[in-house]
C-alpha cells in the first residue's frame, strides 16, 4: 500500500500543478497548496489553500508543517528568451523561497521541476534554474529534480512537428546525446514522474533526465 503524504504545493494553478493536485489527491495525499489572495477558487478541488506569496518565504514558512513533501512548481509561463529577467525574478527568487520555507519547516522531501541542459538556447532560462538547484542542495534537502527541456501538452503541442527529427539525431551518434536529453516529454509522463516522486523520496539529490521522464508511467 502506498503510504499516505502531506504535501504543500506552490504553482497549484498553473499549468502542469493543476493537473497534478487530482492525482495526488485521487492516490490519498493530503495537498495544501500556496496561493495569492483572491486565487483560493482555482485550485482544484480536494486542495487546502494557503494564502501568501510565492517569492518571499516569510509569507508561508510558518504553514508548510506538517508537511513531509515540498513540491515546487512556480515558474513563468510560456519561457522565452525575452523573458530573461523573469526568469530571475520569478523562477529562481520562488525557488530559494521554497527551499528557505522547506528547510525551516523540517520538511523530508523536496521536489523541483527544473530543465534540462545544456541546451543551445534559452541560457537565462537554464541558467536561473541551475541556481534554484545550487539553492535547493544548500539547504541540505533531499531532493528529487526533474529535468524536462519541453513538457508537450493541451496549448503546448508545437514540438509534436519535431519529434520525427529527434527520432533521427537518436540514430546519429555524434547527436544522440543531445536528442535524447532535449527531446519533449508528454505532460502525462512528466506528471506520473512527479507522483512518483512525492510516493518515493530520494535521499540525498535525485535528478531525473528526460530519458526517465519519458518512460515514467503510473
Amino acid at each position: 500500500m502506498t503510504r499516505t503524504h502531506e504535501v504543500f504545493l506552490t504553482g497549484g494553478t498553473g499549468y502542469i500543478g493543476r493537473r497534478l493536485i487530482p492525482r495526488l489527491v485521487t492516490r490519498g495525499h493530503r495537498v495544501r497548496a500556496l496561493v495569492r489572495p483572491g486565487s483560493e477558487s482555482k485550485l482544484p478541488p480536494g486542495t487546502d489553500p494557503i494564502v501568501g506569496d510565492a517569492l518571499d518565504a516569510s509569507s508561508f514558512a510558518d504553514r508548510v508543517a506538517p508537511a513531509d513533501t515540498f513540491v515546487q512548481l512556480v515558474g513563468v509561463a510560456h519561457p522565452s528568451p525575452a523573458k530573461a529577467a523573469l526568469f530571475r525574478r520569478v523562477d529562481l527568487a520562488s525557488a530559494r523561497a521554497s527551499a528557505e520555507a522547506a528547510a525551516r519547516a523540517g520538511v523530508g522531501h523536496f521536489v523541483y521541476v527544473s530543465v534540462a541542459r545544456p541546451a543551445p538556447v534559452m541560457k537565462a532560462y537554464q541558467a536561473a534554474r541551475a541556481e534554484a538547484e545550487e539553492a535547493i542542495a544548500s539547504r541540505k534537502l533531499d531532493a528529487t529534480i526533474l529535468r524536462p527541456w519541453y513538457v508537450l501538452g493541451p496549448g503546448h503541442r508545437w514540438p509534436i512537428v519535431l519529434l520525427p527529427f529527434y527520432a533521427i539525431a537518436e540514430r546519429i551518434p555524434i547527436l544522440r546525446e543531445s536528442a535524447r536529453r532535449l527531446r519533449p516529454v508528454p505532460l502525462e509522463n512528466v506528471l506520473a514522474a512527479l507522483v512518483q516522486a512525492v510516493e518515493s523520496p530520494a535521499h540525498g539529490i535525485r535528478v531525473v533526465e528526460t530519458p526517465e521522464l519519458r518512460a515514467a508511467r503510473l
